[in-house]
């Protein structure tokens, strides 16, 4: 019988053949994450959200041509971040890296997005957001030592519980986890923007989410609407988690989409609500094929749904409070608990 162990402080690097890089804008908080695959890996995609923002996507279909991607890049700035997926692609091509097509190698770098506008400090410039030189700063940052939480990368304007206003949210960030069985991983890097709480599943506590009009105590947003009280209906696609999930493990395109399905698991365990007509929720899988052993595909869903769970308590976990022109947005490790 195989046993499932959670590694402390484990992530995608974990797997031989994967790098993350993050980077920060110093203007303001938004920022990317990238996992790198310079030997290439499979890869999928899974969108649950109603409003996504995404590049690439069509591509990771498993009917389609291109089986293999170099980088999955994760962005702060709306839509507009998607410009980092194309600094990506500078620096894979000056590392020569990409597919052959006969006349030059293409990279090929899948992104997705969050909604990070609103969170801005006094000083900041409202108008900077992930640009191609923040995606190129982030792939030269990549390597395999263990990467930051937090408010990092495409976590550093990343908030949650928004749907009774901005002003009672709280701090979300980036995570990342890795679960191993037998000779199998998968690792987890999140991106929790959601405008649902995060949830503890093990112990049903709210971590970070809504909080009360005076801000001093967590609301909880789904008992707060089953009680009748009316949320402020943020604009479609303000919110939004997205990450990628990978394993060791060798797939095809569909066996990874099924990987993708599985870490869904996760967010539904985690957020609530979650998957809503105001999220843009995607997630990615990566296999890197490194263990030949033939996959326990039930087995590989279970892990990464749990190391899905991992890295999104660690993304509210490692918060930090900031202050904001609308004031304090806290982080879980300042609010007492529920």
């Amino acid at each position: 019988m195989k046993t499932i162990v959670n590694r402390a402080g484990g992530s995608l690097v974990d797997l031989e053949g994967l790098w993350i890089g993050q980077h920060e804008m110093s203007t303001r908080l938004t920022g990317c994450s990238v996992v790198v695959a310079p030997q290439g890996a499979v890869c999928a995609v899974d969108v649950r959200g109603a409003a996504p923002g995404t590049r690439e996507t069509d591509l990771l279909d498993p009917s389609n041509l291109v089986d293999k991607v170099h980088a999955v890049m994760l962005c702060g700035g709306s839509a507009y971040g998607l410009a980092a997926a194309s600094g990506a692609m500078q620096w894979l091509e000056e590392q020569g890296l990409g597919l052959e097509t006969g006349f030059g190698r293409v990279p090929i770098v899948p992104a997705a997005v969050l909604f990070d506008l609103p969170l801005v400090r006094e000083g900041d410039d409202p108008w900077a957001r992930p640009d191609a030189a923040c995606g190129y700063a982030a792939c030269a940052a990549a390597s395999r030592q263990a990467p930051g939480s937090g408010n990092v990368g495409a976590g550093a304007g990343a908030t949650v519980g928004k749907l009774f206003g901005a002003d009672r949210a709280m701090k979300g960030g980036i995570g990342h986890a890795l679960v191993q069985a037998g000779p199998w991983q998968v690792g987890a890097m999140m991106a929790c923007n959601a405008v649902g709480d995060v949830v503890d599943p093990g112990s049903g506590r709210i971590l970070a989410g809504a909080r009360t009009a005076d801000g001093a105590a967590l609301l909880g947003t789904e008992r707060a609407l089953l009680a009748g009280e009316r949320s402020l209906r943020p604009l479609p696609g303000t919110n939004t988690t997205i990450g990628v999930v990978a394993t060791n493990a060798r797939l095809d395109k569909a066996q990874a989409r099924r990987l993708a399905v599985s870490a869904h698991d996760g967010l539904a365990r985690c957020i609530r609500p979650v998957h809503t007509i105001l999220d843009g929720d995607t997630v990615f899988a990566l296999a890197t094929g490194t263990e030949n052993t033939s996959p326990d595909a039930l087995l590989l869903g279970v892990m990464a749904a749990k190391a899905t769970c991992q890295a999104l308590i660690a993304a509210v976990s490692a918060a930090n409070t900031v202050l904001t022109i609308r004031g304090l947005c806290p982080a879980a490790s300042d609010m007492p608990e529920t």
